[in-house]
């Protein structure tokens, strides 16, 4: 096994000609698509891994300043992309994931055949004529919670993440995948997504974008989706699904992997 499969426990399974990638959000791991992988298996070969810092990566691996933008990962995709020898994808991104992808596709289009964005931001803070749902004072709240205590924000804030209360299943293995997580680079990647500011990248992105958004999402209002939709480059479509949640694909896998399943087969047509 060379050090990239290594670094990110890179997993390919599933038979097809179409790849597809699986890539997950903050505080999650490869294990979040538990539910999708099933129904794809069969169609499909399949690429999963863990982005670096998320739980199962050796936190040895990660590099604060690489990983001080988002960039740092897209290079990341487009390495284990080069790797594997994959010459196009279906990528579906989780939340950063899909916005990391996003970045990749600029420099790369020829690789992606679509992105599939699920509780996509391109900026978390309130600007002018934006509303991306944080004030600069709940980020730094936030923050200061994660530094000073970090397994108890984390019992906070996952059923807050999920929309659900601490006996869900869901709440509880989004609890444990953050715990997962070393609490200085944990951190450290929550203060480079929030800080984050893409929205000038949407209109350089020419791959056709699914955009899928939960109705209620605490971490992205859902204006958020239709403004992607308006301003992407390429073709577009959004589809507003009727679950609540930053982790639908988790919390309500009945409505989301049917969606997913539409969409990875679906071109879009205007």
């Amino acid at each position: 096994m060379g050090i990239l499969e290594e670094a990110h426990n890179l997993k390919i399974i599933g038979s097809g000609e179409r790849v597809i990638v699986l890539a997950h959000g903050f505080g999650t791991d490869q294990s979040v698509w538990k539910h999708l992988v099933p129904h794809l298996i069969d169609d499909f070969r399949i690429l999963l891994f863990d982005n670096m810092g998320a739980g199962p990566t050796n936190p040895d691996f990660f590099d604060f300043s690489r990983y001080a933008t988002l960039d740092g990962y897209a290079f990341d995709v487009l390495a284990i992309l080069e790797e594997l020898r994959i010459g196009s994808c279906i990528f579906v991104g989780h939340s950063v994931s899909a916005i990391i992808g996003a970045i990749a596709s600029v420099s790369r289009p020829d690789l992606f055949d679509k992105i599939i964005m699920i509780s996509a931001s391109p900026r978390y803070l309130n600007d002018l004529d934006y509303y991306g749902g944080f004030e600069q004072e709940d980020l730094d709240q936030l923050f200061e919670a994660m530094r000073s205590n970090y397994e108890s924000w984390c019992s906070g804030f996952a059923p807050l993440a999920v929309g659900g209360d601490m006996e869900s299943l869901a709440v509880q293995e989004f609890s444990r995948t953050l715990f997962n997580m070393r609490p200085d680079i944990a951190l450290s990647i929550a203060q480079t997504i929030f800080g984050s500011d893409y929205r000038n990248l949407l209109s350089h992105i020419t791959v056709p974008c699914h955009v899928i958004q939960s109705m209620k999402d605490l971490a992205v209002p859902v204006v958020v989706s239709e403004y992607i939709h308006q301003n992407l480059g390429g073709e577009s479509i959004v589809e507003v699904m009727s679950t609540e949640g930053h982790l639908p694909q988790l919390s309500s896998p009945d409505v989301v992997v049917p969606v997913l399943l539409r969409h990875i087969r679906l071109d879009i047509v205007l």
